[in-house]
């Protein structure tokens, strides 16, 4: 994409601290929050470090195909979006766009429930109008600060992304307390009594059961992964985007790895499954008492705010530059007097409403969007490993180097496509299903963007609405959200499970 299409100035340019910043600020949100009681009701301390081990290893092969390809494919800006555009042709390329934006749209519905959960539990007397995030009096107070946030980000994104490296410092620092604070409070034996998780017991779920329950968990709070890749045309040396993806993955996942594992030595396994969100705040609580649960949630808050900041930003960046390749209609692609994507961010911010308008008729809201947001990111990553492995495979961009580092590089793209597919498998079919659903009438979108392009074709110039493979993947598309509808409908498949029995109660 040229660098006329850029939403910031050159003064602005972002150098590696910052873009480590925005990868790390993008990850580190609400999901590390959540950790503690979505692994035990799943799995025990083995179970963890293997799940670990796997997202690890696949996340890792992920931020390193970011990597590869901004080196290898310097010009490609908006990596998310572009590099399956590039890859696989203009309608997956259009998918892999507004599956992204999906995604960050239920994401930050998803950080709102959140933050209406724990505002209920630092102030007690409003747990009757806020609930658990799904009452009407939550969702028109979330609606509220949607659009709130709105008015700053049009403002423009340099003023935006600023406040976002301030709350990424300003988060991390409840969260490095927590840990310090449990490794002094870890008990041995409560630890070594939940090592299994009943894998071994009589009737429990096998570890590989277990490890796949935890999957979707580990996909959203790595989502981000890519920061640094989508604000690659921000980058002061295009050699930084590699780097900031790689340390600020490894970072996050030293921080979520800890803060996970180390609860297994501060309560029972079946109590850390019960404990509210934000479990992390809980199990504090548990260890030092009523001071260190509320520490914990007022740095949720803090680091909710600034992940939703960065999650409008990245959702918004990738529809402009979709606009601005012409695969999405012109009008996302306009620019205001701040050089903001304003029409991008209006739609983005409209998405997120009335997802939380939705939400409030499903129980288990919360978990709902969480499992929704990991799903919907799929694609975007398989079709971006997918070219990885197209590029490798080709020697495309790889004329200078020995073949040495051609193999190693397309090792990596095939593990992390490998990964994305088995993320794909273990997310069930209800999310792809309702991936499908999404996805299937946003093509008309892309209809109308097309039709633009013709209108604006030189003579002789042919625009075609669908290639032959694009209308394959349309017409399958289209399958699989009529079956998803029809399922829905009969009830086989139901996406509002009934709440869960508190059984610390009864």
């Amino acid at each position: 994409m040229s660098t006329e299409t850029a939403t910031v100035t050159k003064s602005s340019k972002l150098g590696l601290p910052a873009l480590t910043a925005m990868v790390v600020g993008s990850m580190v949100g609400a999901g590390v929050f959540n950790l503690p009681s979505r692994f035990a009701r799943e799995t025990g301390v083995v179970g963890a470090l293997v799940a670990w081990a796997v997202a690890g290893v696949g996340m890792l092969m992920l931020a390193l195909v970011f990597q590869n390809l901004a080196n290898r494919k310097p010009k490609l800006d908006n990596g998310v979006y572009v590099y399956a555009r590039e890859g696989f042709g203009v309608y997956p390329g259009f998918l892999s766009a507004v599956g992204y934006w999906g995604s960050a749209c239920a994401g930050n519905a998803f950080y709102w429930i959140l933050i209406m959960t724990t505002v209920s539990q630092l102030f007690p007397g409003l747990k009757p109008v806020l609930g658990d995030g799904d009452t009407w009096p939550a969702f028109a107070i979330s609606a509220v600060a949607v659009w709130a946030f709105y008015l700053l980000i049009v403002r423009g994104v340099k003023e935006a992304a600023a406040i976002n490296a301030i709350v990424t410092v300003a988060k991390l620092v409840p969260l490095a307390l927590f840990l310090v604070l449990v490794i002094f409070f870890f008990h041995p034996q409560v630890f070594v009594d939940n090592l299994t998780g009943g894998y071994d017991l009589p009737g429990g779920d096998s570890l590989f059961s277990q490890v796949q329950g935890t999957m979707l968990i580990t996909v959203f709070v790595f989502l981000g992964v890519e920061g640094a890749s989508v604000y690659s045309r921000h980058a002061k040396k295009r050699s930084d985007v590699g780097k900031a993806t790689v340390i600020g993955f490894l970072s996050v996942l030293a921080l979520f790895a800890s803060i996970s594992i180390l609860s297994y030595g501060i309560l029972p396994k079946a109590e850390i499954a019960q404990l509210p969100q934000p479990s992390v705040g809980s199990v504090l609580e548990a260890a030092v008492g009523p001071w260190g649960g509320a520490f914990i949630r007022v740095g949720l808050i803090i680091s909710v705010l600034g992940a939703y900041l960065a999650w409008q930003l990245l959702a918004a960046d990738v529809v402009f530059a979709a606009a601005s390749d012409k695969d999405m209609p012109k009008y996302f692609g306009r620019l205001n007097k701040h050089d903001a994507p304003a029409n991008a961010v209006l739609w983005t911010s409209i998405l997120v409403t009335i997802i939380l308008f939705v939400v409030q008729f499903l129980h288990n809201a919360l978990d709902f969007t969480l499992d929704l947001t990991a799903a919907l990111s799929l694609v975007p990553y398989a079709l971006a490993s997918g070219y990885a492995v197209k590029i490798a495979l080709q020697r495309d961009g790889y004329a200078r180097d020995k073949p040495g580092r051609r193999v190693g590089e397309l090792v990596i793209a095939i593990i992390s496509t490998v990964y994305t597919l088995f993320l794909m498998w273990a997310a069930g079919y209800v999310f792809m299903i309702l991936s499908g659903i999404l996805l299937a009438p946003a093509t008309v979108l892309y209809y109308f963007a097309r039709r633009e392009r013709q209108a604006s074709a030189l003579p002789g110039e042919r625009v075609r609405i669908f290639t032959r493979p694009g209308w394959v993947v349309f017409i399958v598309l289209v399958v699989f959200a009529i079956v998803g509808i029809v399922l829905l409908a009969t009830g086989v498949v139901e996406i509002a499970p009934p709440a869960p029995v508190d059984y610390l109660e009864h």
